[in-house]
């Protein structure tokens, strides 16, 4: 059955274990939570930036922050990462989909510097996949820069590519 598309989907929510047994805890983002959208942002290298959005602006743009926040937990869905901290939570990661059509969603996912490589963007695009799935989503889109290297390892990690077509260094 599918979720009605305004209800907050509590199941999605949860604790992840990381290889180094630290925790941090994964929940669906709330609609217009854009204020965490441009702390994670704020908190990327400009390499990072460039390799998620293709550009280093030094602010992410009220438009881009819509397109993340806009979720209506159907169509649109976003998955955050956070670690507890003495001073409240820190935003680690952020994953999400978006629907093209009836059947393919364009999936994105950042992460921030220092929390690569400890398995965190693994674990959150394989439950945007499986959120997208059981909205009846079975083809996903990702965009990447044809030199980020790590995240076509991601993709190659939580499922099988079946195309690949680059053109102006996007794949």
């Amino acid at each position: 059955m599918m979720p009605p598309a305004t209800v907050y989907p509590v199941e999605l929510a949860g604790h992840l274990k990381l290889p180094n047994h630290r925790r941090v805890w994964v929940r669906p983002l709330r609609r217009c939570e854009g204020g965490i959208v441009r702390e994670l942002y704020d908190h990327l290298s400009p390499r990072t930036r460039y390799l998620r959005f293709f550009s280093q602006m030094p602010a992410l743009p009220d438009s881009v922050i819509r397109l993340l926040t806009c979720v209506d937990y159907r169509r649109r869905l976003a998955l955050v990462a956070e670690l507890e901290t003495t001073d409240g939570t820190e935003v680690v990661a952020l994953g999400s989909f978006a629907a093209i059509d009836e059947h393919r969603v364009e999936v994105g996912l950042v992460v921030r510097d220092e929390w690569q490589r400890q398995g965190i963007g693994v674990a959150l695009a394989k439950r945007v996949l499986l959120a997208a799935q059981a909205r009846g989503f079975d083809r996903f889109v990702a965009h990447t820069l044809w030199d980020n290297k790590v995240l076509r390892k991601v993709l190659n990690h939580v499922g099988d590519i079946r195309s690949s077509t680059t053109r102006h260094g996007v794949s």
